[in-house]
């Protein structure tokens, strides 16, 4: 009888964290498990990703399971209530990616606003040096200097956020669940209410029931013609048709997105568009940062089998 490992891996994961698992534990693919209920007896850990996940079919699978450790900070593809209902505990890796995903919040602000990306494809095409081309021929950007920005989620990554663009400037409020302490930025209760006021609205909010189709065609029509969207939360966030009918429709003025609802499919229609930056889900995508959440995970799964704790435990 094969005896299953101590550490199981579900879904992608980056090479180098997959080698350190198999080197340290044997860690092997959920899939090459069998598939019957109770095959993966003896697995105490499972390490996913955000857009993955353990859901409640797999945990029939591991029946003592014992932790789920995410590579990322996103857990919303986990069934929480089903790991809380069977004493499974759950960890991220928080703070060690914060800066490089708001530095690419940041980059996304002003590549859509500038229209840096429009623009390098403009010169790629060729149509600068045409005849009767030149700098006049294209249009004419948005100012991000002093611009007026809103967050949805103000927590590491927003607070970061904010602090940047503070630095150019900009007017930043907010809106979430509440006020947060030791914050000096508006707190705007409403996010229609807010998304009227700024010129940008970033998501960098948690996926939850309440945060779930959240930006909605109120919330882009109060953005209007010369507001923009700024994505690095989860595509979710967003009701992606309202957004696309809104670009189409000239009611919403850009885009920066960094994720998509069904990733990695996005939506045909935004793909020929010059006010739309479309980027594959790499916010946390540095060397640096990757590196520190590979072993974040790996401290999260030393520290279990060793004591039954993780380092950094969600709730």
């Amino acid at each position: 009888m094969t005896h299953s490992p101590a550490v199981v891996t579900v879904g992608p994961l980056m090479p180098d964290l997959v080698a350190a698992l198999e080197e340290r534990y044997a860690a092997r693919p959920l899939e090459s498990l069998d598939s019957a209920a109770g095959s993966g007896a003896g697995v105490r850990v499972a390490v996913t990703t955000g857009r993955t996940g353990v859901r409640a079919d797999t945990l029939d699978r591991l029946p003592d399971l014992g932790a789920v450790v995410h590579f990322g900070v996103g857990h919303d593809r986990t069934d929480l209530a089903a790991l809380a209902a069977r004493g499974v505990v759950a960890s991220t890796t928080p703070d060690v990616l914060t800066d490089c995903v708001a530095d690419t919040a940041v980059g996304l602000v002003i590549d859509v606003m500038r229209r840096l990306s429009a623009a390098d494809r403009f010169v790629r095409r060729g149509e600068w040096a045409r005849p009767g081309g030149g700098s006049y021929a294209f249009p004419l950007a948005r100012r991000v200097s002093g611009a007026r920005v809103g967050i949805l989620g103000l927590g590491r990554i927003g607070k970061a956020v904010a602090a940047r663009l503070e630095a150019f400037g900009c007017a930043v409020s907010y809106t979430g669940s509440g006020p947060q302490d030791g914050v000096d930025l508006p707190l705007v209760a409403d996010l229609v209410e807010l998304a009227r006021e700024v010129d940008v609205l970033v998501l960098a909010c948690a996926l939850t029931d309440r945060t779930r189709g959240a930006v909605d065609t109120a919330v882009l029509d109060a953005l209007g013609p010369d507001g923009f969207l700024v994505n690095v939360a989860r595509g979710a966030v967003v009701d992606e048709a309202a957004m696309v009918a809104a670009l189409e429709a000239g009611r919403l003025g850009g885009a920066g997105l960094d994720v998509f609802a069904d990733e990695p499919h996005v939506p045909a229609a935004l793909l020929e568009r010059d006010d739309v930056v479309l980027l594959p889900h790499l916010a946390s995508g540095t060397v640096e940062t990757r590196a520190a959440m590979r072993d974040l995970v790996l401290a999260n799964v030393a520290s279990f089998l060793d004591d039954g704790r993780l380092v950094t435990p969600l709730g």
